[in-house]
């Protein structure tokens, strides 16, 4: 067992900023996190696992055309623990950080350790256990479901139990790590500090895990500094525009309990928030701060284009029974009585716009007008938006209705510490939090709906 001050891995740590901070006013806390052991491909019987292929076709990260997926698509592989592993892990647990004392800070709920596990479900026999490569070239995998700060021999014994990893080489046993971090209720939305005019905080300094979230942080806190810089207004995304605007009015309304994850959960408006159409959602914004080309934003306007033009072509093209329910039937929905629009049939759930192409030639020559390296792509995006519309429109009007609350400002209005009519807990967390507006008031853990209409009515709403 070994423990050792540092950053990451093969950095060295750093002195007395945490110090210097909290002398400065701010509140500052420990938090735990792990990360698995990493294994030789080449020593892992993989017979006795199971492939898991990931997504093929037109996807991609990129919504630029010419820019092609260049790395071959590698398959994860799945394998289980046993009874026996969960012995030997068992037996570690005494000279385990995490249950001896030695670690004391709080630690992530969504990604435990293999010993929170055998620990939490021990009426359990297995734990998954996802094999993933680390690259297109290497032989390393991350064992991803064994994070562990258990002793080397405890964590080389008990992969060894898994037939699938009997003889199987590591490469990095899995460890523990602890680091500071500042409450992110600190912060403005903008990621600037409410005590330091200028000092922003971004990634595991505001409770966060996970390299998404620290990447997404760090941008926003690199604009918002920017555009700070020259005299700019800031640029903060709401919750029903991104996920990034989840994650950060999530830290600074409600702080944190855990190392904080982004997940999909957290979003009330996820059907707003798809990545069909990420690119209609933000390129505009990145194209206002200078962050998108204008290449990149015509060729966004382009697509609307060309997707909006399909949808009306299915709005207003007209099919008789004639001419699709030989196709209706194969296809194993019911045939027509009588005539509909083209877009009536899209949204039954057996039906979809390229099946339909197949049987319609009118609907294919329009396909076929759309630019060919987007085709797939913007088909895509009007097959969700015909499909989905009446949950897209309901979301839509429901983000609308809250989003007047976040048009009422707060900031400096109020004294709360004189409403005697709100509730003593309401109070304290209003005067630490110090809400912006009204909507992110009502986000704060701890103000009622009863709340909120006190602050209404005292700001004449």
């Amino acid at each position: 067992r070994a423990q050792v001050a540092g950053g990451r891995v093969a950095e060295p740590l750093s002195h007395g900023i945490t110090e210097q901070l909290t002398a400065l006013g701010f509140t500052a806390d420990r938090m735990k996190t792990g990360t698995p052991v990493r294994i030789d491909g080449r020593s892992v019987h993989w017979s006795m696992t199971t492939p898991q292929y990931g997504d093929e076709g037109f996807y991609k990260f990129s919504y630029l055309p010419h820019i092609k997926r260049r790395l071959r698509q590698l398959p994860c592989y799945i394998t289980y623990t046993n009874k026996h592993t969960h012995e030997i892990l068992r037996q570690g647990l005494p000279d385990s950080p995490l249950y001896n004392g030695q670690i004391k800070s709080i630690g992530p709920r969504y990604c435990p350790s293999i010993e929170t596990k055998i620990v939490t479900f021990a009426e359990k026999e297995e734990h998954q256990l996802f094999l993933e490569p680390e690259g297109e070239t290497t032989q390393e995998y991350y064992l991803n479901g064994f994070s562990s700060s258990l002793p080397l021999n405890i964590q080389v014994e008990a992969l060894h139990s898994v037939p699938a990893l009997a003889d199987v080489q590591i490469y990095r046993p899995g460890y523990a790590i602890e680091y500071d971090f500042f409450d992110p209720t600190q912060l403005h939305h903008t990621l600037e500090t409410k005590l330091i005019e200028g000092l922003y905080f971004a990634g595991q300094v505001n409770g966060t895990t996970g390299y998404e979230e620290a990447a997404g942080q760090g941008l926003m806190a690199g604009i918002n500094a920017t555009l700070s810089l020259q005299g700019k207004p800031a640029l903060i995304l709401a919750r029903d525009q991104s996920y990034i605007g989840v994650l950060i009015d999530d830290l600074v309304t409600k702080g944190v309990d855990e190392p904080y994850r982004m997940f999909t959960s957290r979003a009330e408006y996820r059907i707003l928030l798809r990545q069909d159409d990420a690119d209609m959602r933000l390129t505009p914004i990145g194209y206002s701060v200078g962050l998108a080309t204008e290449e990149r934003f015509n060729m966004m306007e382009s697509k609307r284009m060309q997707r909006d033009s399909l949808i009306q072509f299915c709005s207003d093209f007209s099919v008789k029974p004639a001419l699709i329910n030989t196709a209706l039937e194969k296809l194993g929905t019911a045939p027509l009585k009588q005539g509909v629009k083209l877009r009536d049939l899209i949204t039954r759930p057996e039906l979809g716009i390229m099946v339909l192409a197949q049987h319609i030639e009118a609907l294919q020559q329009q396909i076929e007008s759309i630019e060919y390296s987007r085709r797939n792509e913007i088909v895509e995006c009007a097959e969700i938006l015909i499909k989905y519309e009446g949950y897209i429109e309901r979301e839509r009007m429901v983000a609308e209705k809250i989003k007047r609350l976040e048009d009422v400002k707060l900031e400096g209005r109020l004294d709360y510490s004189k409403i005697t009519a709100l509730s003593t807990e309401a109070r304290m967390k209003l005067e630490k939090i110090k809400p912006v507006t009204v909507g992110q008031a009502s986000r704060i853990p701890g103000i009622s709906p009863s709340d909120i209409s006190i602050l209404l009515l005292l700001l004449g709403r």
